[in-house]
């Protein structure tokens, strides 16, 4: 089979599984839960906005488009921290594997948790506290697999399980991803690559929190009776992911990409932006993007209520080094990226990356 006959296979299956997502309305603003799961954790992609769909590689590709996982060598280890909207206290670890399996595959796991720190506890009659303090538990944890066919074209599929809750109230929920990429050119320049994410059931917050003891009064006295109130249910944010990427080598392998990226929200405004990216010799990287609401151009988009929470810029750097001078030698990678936001002093991402 050919190599325009399985892209046009794969386009078309991917397609299929987005009929039932209705995008970009905003009118559904804040109908969706798990926010986390827009959350980027690896600061590699984040220095581009997570615009990267078509480039991106190895574990960060568990969080944008899971056809990326196979395009590495052997194995890589990456931890992830990031800081969001720092003045908030609240804060992302992440740790990811992907493992090559065979010549053409690759398998891999991602743990993901938010913390939100220690919490006051307050009540209906001690609204300045209680004394005690609470931490909420927002944890997912991703498990993907990917090929890669001869044509240079990569699918891939991951599950995930997402958890949130307190002490006595939790909500669970099961979500897929799905992405195909696309590369092409004499040394493989231009990149292209469409992700499906967190495409599932709704969520519930169910447990003995959302109870509470009442008294019912009655001919013979007053009967006690526990009362459980059923939450709304919720569903997950799904995006569409659609990017091309395009390197242009200046000397050797000293090279400069061009990136862009359309995203198209089931629950917000779709979102447009594009991003470059310049390496020297793989060893140091610089990265700068700029990514767009597109209410940010309607004419209510001026109010600074309806403007979205990141204002669109976004930076990072890498520093990429080997462990030896042999050819192929592991590498140990530090990853640096910072996101503008309209209130607090925006997200900082950090990542440490070990490619064997």
């Amino acid at each position: 089979m050919n190599k325009s006959l399985y892209f046009l296979l794969t386009v078309v299956l991917l397609s299929l599984t987005t009929t039932g997502v209705q995008a970009g309305n905003p009118d559904r603003q804040g109908e969706a839960g798990a926010p986390e799961l827009l959350m980027n954790p690896w600061a590699r992609s984040a220095g581009l906005h997570t615009m990267t769909t078509s480039m991106v590689t190895g574990v960060e590709s568990m969080m944008l488009n899971i056809a990326g996982l196979s395009r590495i060598a052997k194995t890589e280890v990456v931890f992830g921290h990031s800081q969001y909207l720092k003045g908030t206290g609240i804060s992302t670890n992440a740790i990811g594997l992907a493992q090559k399996i065979g010549a053409n595959s690759a398998l891999g796991i991602s743990i993901m948790t938010l913390d939100f720190g220690e919490i006051q506890r307050t009540t209906t009659f001690q609204p300045e506290g209680t004394g005690s303090t609470f931490s909420p538990r927002f944890v997912n944890i991703g498990i993907g697999f990917s090929h890669n066919f001869e044509n240079k074209v990569s699918v891939g599929v991951l599950g995930r399980a997402v958890s949130e809750g307190v002490e006595d109230v939790n909500a669970t929920g099961m979500c897929l991803d799905a992405g195909v990429q696309y590369v092409t050119g004499e040394r493989e320049n231009f990149k292209f690559g469409i992700s499906l994410r967190n495409v599932g059931g709704r969520m519930q917050f169910r447990g003995e929190g959302l109870s509470q003891a009442i008294e019912i009064p009655a001919f013979d006295g007053k009967h006690g009776l526990v009362a459980t109130q059923r939450s709304t249910s919720f569903e997950m944010q799904s995006v569409l992911n659609i990017g091309l990427s395009y390197d242009y080598y200046i000397v050797g392998n000293n090279r400069l990409t061009f990136a862009g990226n359309y995203t198209s929200n089931a629950f917000s405004e779709d979102q447009l932006g594009g991003g470059l990216e310049f390496s020297f010799n793989e060893l140091v990287m610089l990265r700068a993007g700029y990514k767009l609401d597109f209410g940010q151009i309607s004419s209510e988009g001026n109010q600074f209520n309806d403007q979205p929470l990141y204002t669109g810029l976004a930076a990072g750097a890498t520093l990429n080094v080997p462990t030896s001078k042999k050819d192929n030698a592991p590498r140990i990678a530090l990853d640096y990226a910072y996101r503008t936001t309209k209130i607090y002093d925006g997200t900082h991402n950090l990542s440490v990356r070990i490619t064997l």
